[in-house]
Protein backbone atom coordinates (compact mmCIF):
# COMPACT_ATOMS: atom_id res chain seq x y z
CA UNK A 1 0.00 0.00 0.00
CA UNK A 2 1.59 3.27 -0.86
CA UNK A 3 0.19 4.54 1.71
CA UNK A 4 2.47 2.83 4.39
CA UNK A 5 5.45 3.26 2.68
CA UNK A 6 4.94 7.09 2.40
CA UNK A 7 4.65 6.95 6.36
CA UNK A 8 7.59 5.05 7.15
CA UNK A 9 9.82 7.17 4.97
CA UNK A 10 8.67 10.67 6.27
CA UNK A 11 11.48 12.57 6.84
CA UNK A 12 12.72 12.69 10.72
CA UNK A 13 11.74 16.28 11.04
CA UNK A 14 7.82 15.48 10.75
CA UNK A 15 8.61 12.42 12.68
CA UNK A 16 10.16 14.64 15.65
CA UNK A 17 7.00 16.98 15.27
CA UNK A 18 4.59 14.70 15.66
CA UNK A 19 6.23 13.30 18.87
CA UNK A 20 6.53 16.79 20.38
CA UNK A 21 2.52 16.94 19.71
CA UNK A 22 1.82 13.41 21.47
CA UNK A 23 3.64 14.67 24.54
CA UNK A 24 1.82 18.33 24.63
CA UNK A 25 -2.09 15.83 24.41
CA UNK A 26 -0.60 13.64 26.93
CA UNK A 27 0.42 16.66 29.13
CA UNK A 28 -3.55 17.39 29.54
CA UNK A 29 -3.71 14.21 32.39
CA UNK A 30 -1.51 17.03 34.59
CA UNK A 31 -3.59 20.35 33.39
CA UNK A 32 -7.39 21.59 34.67
CA UNK A 33 -10.34 21.62 33.72
CA UNK A 34 -10.03 24.98 32.57
CA UNK A 35 -7.41 23.55 29.74
CA UNK A 36 -9.86 20.83 29.14
CA UNK A 37 -13.16 23.36 28.57
CA UNK A 38 -10.73 25.74 26.27
CA UNK A 39 -10.12 22.35 24.24
CA UNK A 40 -13.72 21.24 24.30
CA UNK A 41 -14.64 24.89 22.83
CA UNK A 42 -11.76 24.59 20.15
CA UNK A 43 -13.20 21.25 19.24
CA UNK A 44 -16.86 22.55 19.04
CA UNK A 45 -15.32 25.46 16.86
CA UNK A 46 -13.57 22.79 14.22
CA UNK A 47 -16.64 21.29 13.36
CA UNK A 48 -16.67 22.05 9.35
CA UNK A 49 -13.99 24.56 9.54
CA UNK A 50 -10.39 25.30 9.45
CA UNK A 51 -8.13 24.17 12.26
CA UNK A 52 -5.83 27.12 11.89
CA UNK A 53 -9.43 29.22 12.38
CA UNK A 54 -10.08 28.04 15.59
CA UNK A 55 -6.79 27.81 16.90
CA UNK A 56 -6.89 31.79 16.54
CA UNK A 57 -9.91 31.75 18.48
CA UNK A 58 -8.66 29.71 20.97
CA UNK A 59 -5.76 31.72 21.17
CA UNK A 60 -7.31 35.31 21.44
CA UNK A 61 -10.33 33.86 24.17
CA UNK A 62 -8.51 31.07 25.90
CA UNK A 63 -10.74 29.48 28.57
CA UNK A 64 -11.71 32.79 30.30
CA UNK A 65 -13.52 34.29 26.91
CA UNK A 66 -14.72 30.88 26.21
CA UNK A 67 -16.30 30.46 30.03
CA UNK A 68 -17.98 34.21 30.79
CA UNK A 69 -18.23 35.79 27.58
CA UNK A 70 -21.96 36.94 26.53
CA UNK A 71 -23.30 34.81 23.68
CA UNK A 72 -23.19 37.82 21.58
CA UNK A 73 -19.93 38.42 22.19
CA UNK A 74 -18.21 35.63 21.56
CA UNK A 75 -20.57 35.15 18.13
CA UNK A 76 -18.76 38.93 17.46
CA UNK A 77 -15.39 37.57 17.94
CA UNK A 78 -16.12 34.10 15.70
CA UNK A 79 -17.21 36.19 12.86
CA UNK A 80 -14.35 38.47 13.41
CA UNK A 81 -11.85 35.88 12.82
CA UNK A 82 -13.50 34.42 9.60
CA UNK A 83 -15.09 31.53 11.04
CA UNK A 84 -18.96 30.01 9.46
CA UNK A 85 -21.63 29.59 11.47
CA UNK A 86 -20.72 31.97 14.20
CA UNK A 87 -24.37 32.00 15.54
CA UNK A 88 -24.34 28.19 16.24
CA UNK A 89 -20.89 27.74 17.40
CA UNK A 90 -21.60 30.90 20.22
CA UNK A 91 -24.62 28.56 21.27
CA UNK A 92 -22.95 25.34 21.25
CA UNK A 93 -20.34 27.25 23.63
CA UNK A 94 -22.69 28.52 26.21
CA UNK A 95 -24.53 25.37 26.11
CA UNK A 96 -21.43 23.80 27.10
CA UNK A 97 -20.64 25.86 30.06
CA UNK A 98 -23.22 23.13 31.82
CA UNK A 99 -20.12 21.12 31.75
CA UNK A 100 -16.90 23.41 32.96
CA UNK A 101 -15.82 20.43 34.87
CA UNK A 102 -15.38 18.49 31.68
CA UNK A 103 -12.03 16.85 33.05
CA UNK A 104 -13.36 15.45 36.05
CA UNK A 105 -16.61 14.10 33.87
CA UNK A 106 -14.69 12.43 31.30
CA UNK A 107 -12.13 10.65 33.95
CA UNK A 108 -14.99 8.68 35.56
CA UNK A 109 -15.59 6.49 32.23
CA UNK A 110 -13.48 3.33 32.33
CA UNK A 111 -12.72 3.75 28.19
CA UNK A 112 -12.20 6.18 25.62
CA UNK A 113 -15.26 4.88 23.74
CA UNK A 114 -17.60 5.27 26.66
CA UNK A 115 -16.24 8.92 27.36
CA UNK A 116 -16.99 9.24 22.91
CA UNK A 117 -20.54 8.32 23.67
CA UNK A 118 -20.98 10.47 26.61
CA UNK A 119 -19.37 13.57 24.57
CA UNK A 120 -21.46 12.42 21.76
CA UNK A 121 -24.98 12.17 23.79
CA UNK A 122 -24.22 15.80 26.08
CA UNK A 123 -22.53 18.46 24.21
CA UNK A 124 -24.13 19.91 21.31
CA UNK A 125 -21.97 20.53 18.40
CA UNK A 126 -20.49 17.72 19.11
CA UNK A 127 -20.45 14.47 16.15
CA UNK A 128 -17.82 11.22 16.23
CA UNK A 129 -15.40 13.11 14.52
CA UNK A 130 -15.27 16.01 16.98
CA UNK A 131 -15.91 14.13 20.16
CA UNK A 132 -12.73 12.03 18.72
CA UNK A 133 -10.18 15.18 18.02
CA UNK A 134 -11.06 16.25 21.82
CA UNK A 135 -10.09 12.99 23.41
CA UNK A 136 -7.23 12.70 21.30
CA UNK A 137 -6.01 16.26 21.90
CA UNK A 138 -6.46 15.18 25.73
CA UNK A 139 -4.13 12.43 25.56
CA UNK A 140 -6.10 9.49 24.18
CA UNK A 141 -4.73 7.54 21.73
CA UNK A 142 -7.21 4.95 20.43
CA UNK A 143 -10.06 6.96 18.50
CA UNK A 144 -9.69 7.49 14.51
CA UNK A 145 -10.92 11.28 13.73
CA UNK A 146 -12.50 11.05 10.74
CA UNK A 147 -12.03 14.52 8.27
CA UNK A 148 -12.04 15.11 4.99
CA UNK A 149 -8.43 14.65 5.04
CA UNK A 150 -8.22 11.25 6.63
CA UNK A 151 -11.61 10.01 4.45
CA UNK A 152 -10.02 11.68 1.24
CA UNK A 153 -6.43 9.32 1.72
CA UNK A 154 -8.60 6.30 2.94
CA UNK A 155 -10.42 6.74 -0.26
CA UNK A 156 -6.91 6.98 -2.11
CA UNK A 157 -5.09 3.85 -0.46
CA UNK A 158 -8.52 1.79 -0.98
CA UNK A 159 -8.99 1.42 2.37
CA UNK A 160 -12.19 2.26 1.72
CA UNK A 161 -14.17 1.71 -1.67
CA UNK A 162 -16.83 4.67 -1.46
CA UNK A 163 -16.37 7.97 0.30
CA UNK A 164 -19.30 8.34 2.30
CA UNK A 165 -22.08 11.07 2.51
CA UNK A 166 -22.81 11.26 6.17
CA UNK A 167 -21.15 9.13 8.64
CA UNK A 168 -23.33 7.90 11.21
CA UNK A 169 -22.63 5.84 14.26
CA UNK A 170 -22.23 2.67 12.49
CA UNK A 171 -20.44 3.84 9.40
CA UNK A 172 -18.30 5.96 11.49
CA UNK A 173 -16.97 2.69 13.71
CA UNK A 174 -16.59 0.46 10.44
CA UNK A 175 -14.56 2.86 8.87
CA UNK A 176 -12.11 3.05 12.35
CA UNK A 177 -11.76 -0.36 12.69
CA UNK A 178 -10.10 -0.40 8.94
CA UNK A 179 -7.87 2.52 10.11
CA UNK A 180 -7.23 0.19 13.82
CA UNK A 181 -6.06 -2.75 11.20
CA UNK A 182 -3.46 -0.23 9.57
CA UNK A 183 -2.27 1.74 13.09
CA UNK A 184 -1.37 -2.36 14.25
CA UNK A 185 0.30 -2.90 11.08
CA UNK A 186 2.85 0.27 11.44
CA UNK A 187 2.86 -0.57 15.11
CA UNK A 188 1.67 2.76 15.82
CA UNK A 189 -1.71 3.95 18.02
CA UNK A 190 -4.65 5.69 16.52
CA UNK A 191 -3.78 9.27 17.50
CA UNK A 192 0.19 9.11 15.64
CA UNK A 193 -1.37 7.32 12.82
CA UNK A 194 -3.97 10.52 12.30
CA UNK A 195 -1.12 12.66 13.09
CA UNK A 196 0.98 11.42 10.09
CA UNK A 197 -2.26 11.26 7.57
CA UNK A 198 -3.02 14.70 8.26
CA UNK A 199 0.14 15.55 7.12
CA UNK A 200 0.18 13.82 4.07
CA UNK A 201 -3.04 15.88 3.27
CA UNK A 202 -2.71 18.94 4.85
CA UNK A 203 1.42 19.09 4.56
CA UNK A 204 1.25 20.40 8.44
CA UNK A 205 1.08 19.09 12.08
CA UNK A 206 -1.66 20.54 13.72
CA UNK A 207 -3.71 20.00 16.47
Amino acid sequence: MKLVNQIKSLDKNIVNQVESRLKEFSSFKDKTNQDWFSELCFCILTANSKARTALAIQSELGHKGFASLSQKKLAETIRRNKHRFHNNKSKYITLAREHLDIKDKIQQHKTSQEAREWLVENIKGLGYKEASHFLRNVGYTDLSILDRHIINLMLENKIINVKPKSLNKNRYLEMEKKLDILSKKLKLNQAKLDLYMWYLKAGEVLK
